[in-house]
C-alpha cells in the first residue's frame, strides 16, 4: 500500500498521459471512418490511431503491472460500499477495454493486410495470419468496444466530478493535480 492517500507521481502522470491519448483516439477513430473526409486527413488519422494504439497498449500493460505491485490506498471509509464496488467495476472495465481495443485494432489491421508503421519499422512480424474473416470480426469488436469505452469514460468523469465538486471528499485529489509530487504539499492558492 502507498503511504499517502494520493497516488504516486508516476501513477498520476501515467493516468493523465493515457487519458489525454485516449481522449484524442476516440474522436480520431470515429472521424477516420466517416465517408467524404479528405483522403489526406483520413490517412493521417489512421496513422495516428494505429500508432498511438500501440503506445497505449504498452502503457496499459505498464500501468496494470504497476498497479498490481503498488495498489492504491483504499477509498475513504465513508464512501458507500455500492460506490466502492462500482468504482472497482468501472476501473476493471477501463483496464479491460484499454487492453481489448488495441489488441482488436492490431488484429483488424494485420489480418486485413495493412501496416502498423511503428511496429513494422521495428521489424515486428505480424502475429496473426492475413484473413478477411478475422479482420472483420476484430473490426466489429474494436468498433463496439470504442462505444463501450466512451461510455465508461463518461461515467468515470462524472464520478470524478461528483467527488471533486459535490462531495469534496478527497477522492478526486488523490489523482489531481497530475504532475505535483505527493510530498510537495498542497498547490498554492
Amino acid at each position: 500500500m502507498q503511504t499517502t492517500d494520493q497516488f504516486s507521481l508516476f501513477a498520476r502522470s501515467l493516468h493523465w498521459i493515457m487519458a489525454l491519448l485516449v481522449l484524442c483516439m476516440i474522436p480520431a477513430g470515429f472521424l477516420m471512418i466517416q465517408e467524404g473526409i479528405p483522403r489526406g486527413l483520413q490517412n493521417a488519422l489512421f496513422l495516428f490511431h494505429k500508432n498511438i494504439g500501440v503506445l497505449l497498449l504498452i502503457l496499459v500493460v505498464i500501468r496494470a503491472l504497476y498497479r498490481r505491485f503498488r495498489p492504491p490506498a483504499p477509498l475513504p471509509a465513508d464512501i458507500p460500499m455500492i460506490q466502492q464496488r462500482m468504482a472497482a467495476l468501472s476501473h476493471l472495465a477501463l483496464y479491460g477495454l484499454l487492453f481489448l481495443l488495441p489488441v482488436a485494432g492490431y488484429i483488424r489491421v494485420k489480418a486485413g493486410g495493412f501496416p502498423i508503421e511503428s511496429l513494422d519499422a521495428l521489424g515486428v512480424p505480424a502475429l496473426v495470419p492475413r484473413a478477411e474473416w478475422l479482420a472483420t470480426a476484430a473490426k466489429t469488436i474494436h468498433f463496439l468496444a470504442g462505444y463501450a469505452i466512451a461510455g465508461v469514460i463518461a461515467v468515470h468523469i462524472a464520478a470524478a466530478a461528483y467527488h471533486g465538486l459535490v462531495r469534496r471528499d478527497g477522492v478526486f485529489s488523490r489523482m489531481w493535480p497530475p504532475f505535483r509530487s505527493p510530498r510537495s504539499g498542497p498547490p498554492a492558492a
